[in-house]
């Protein structure tokens, strides 16, 4: 399995159905009930962003700890349509879903935003950045210059890359841009397919060392703060946490056990997440998985004082780069699109 910021869809298709990936549940909305006590548990769903990985780990652990059943309920974790996993969270068919803060953007900025809020940030930073050869010596954003640069076509993928190296001194339009239809992050640099790839570190990263690739590595928010924005967060529908905010509480408190379980104990969380993954994708991967989980284990709540919790200052600051970029339809208002409240 590879963990990028875009998966091919076809690793991501799948109907919302009970043949996607479930644990103690059958897909079905939450119940009425919000009593953790109650005989018949609380239905609730959470949809992946990508296939599982270890940013999901604290899910799995919840699951096979049985710390979901703990707290009143049957939660399923099921993989991602096509449209996309924040379109099926807003429109309630689940009550949470995994995404991370950059393509929240525009859901938030619009005359009639979706309704969805961001209630927990699975790791602390951003851990993403861009990987190179080491032998080309590209140790800084202005190395870029006449090198080639794999790109999404993003607009706020492009903006963040032009604004770090253009920061150092360097020269945007001198950097070649190439699409990115990467599978293998290591084994294209290796080849040459391209020079430069953004990726996230806790995967990509670990995952090119293990392939023995000699690699240079910075991260955007040791260029800029304003990129320290988080990815990935967990949201909710705002329907949901406005008619069973104790059902929202119970499933983030039961969620944080599982990652506080896997920060202690990362190399058996690495387990539980292989033994859950009914997708296939992290067959004949435990090596990665497990060097990737032990890296994570310092991410998931790093110096914040518990986990899940959204820093504003943070938040606000990455929305309102964007807004002074023009890289939204309209200004996103501060503290808008996430809440701290529903972390117990």
């Amino acid at each position: 399995m590879k963990y990028t910021k875009r998966m091919a869809a076809a690793a991501l298709t799948g109907a919302m159905a009970l043949s996607l990936t479930a644990c103690g549940g059958n897909g079905q909305n939450a119940a009425g009930s919000d009593n953790s006590g109650a005989a018949e548990p609380a239905n609730v769903t959470i949809c992946l962003d990508w296939t599982p990985n270890t940013n999901h780990t604290g899910l799995y652990v919840a699951a096979a700890k049985g710390y979901y059943e703990d707290a009143g309920l049957n939660v399923s974790i099921v993989q991602p349509p096509e449209d996309g996993a924040t379109a099926i969270c807003a429109a309630g068919q689940v009550e949470f879903a995994v995404t991370v803060q950059d393509s929240l953007a525009s859901a938030f900025a619009r005359e009639d935003p979706l309704g969805v809020t961001a209630v927990a940030a699975l790791l602390q930073h951003n851990t993403s950045g861009i990987i190179t050869r080491a032998e080309d010596g590209i140790e800084r954003p202005k190395d870029l210059e006449g090198y080639t640069y794999s790109t999404w076509n993003s607009p706020i993928e492009l903006a963040t890359m032009q604004q770090v190296v253009e920061a150092d001194g360097g020269d945007f339009s001198k950097v070649e841009l190439i699409p990115n239809n990467i599978v293998d992050e290591a084994g294209a640099l290796k080849e040459h397919q391209t020079d430069a790839i953004w990726i996230y570190y806790g995967w990509g990263g670990i995952s090119a060392g293990l392939q023995g690739l000699d690699f240079n590595y910075f991260y955007f928010k040791d260029l800029d703060p304003v990129f320290d924005y988080y990815t990935p967060v967990i949201i909710a529908n705002n329907d949901f946490l406005a008619e069973h905010p104790d059902t929202a509480k119970a499933f983030l408190s039961a969620t944080a056990k599982g990652y506080e379980y896997a920060i202690a104990h990362p190399e058996e969380a690495a387990q539980m997440l292989i033994d859950g993954d009914t997708t296939g994708s992290l067959k004949d991967s435990a090596e990665l998985v497990t060097a990737s989980q032990k890296w994570m284990a310092d991410q998931y709540q790093a110096e914040a004082e518990r986990w899940g919790y959204i820093d504003p200052s943070r938040w606000n600051a990455f929305y309102n780069w964007l807004s002074d970029n023009d890289l939204v339809e309209q200004p996103i208002p501060e503290n808008t699109g996430f809440s701290n409240d529903y972390l117990v």
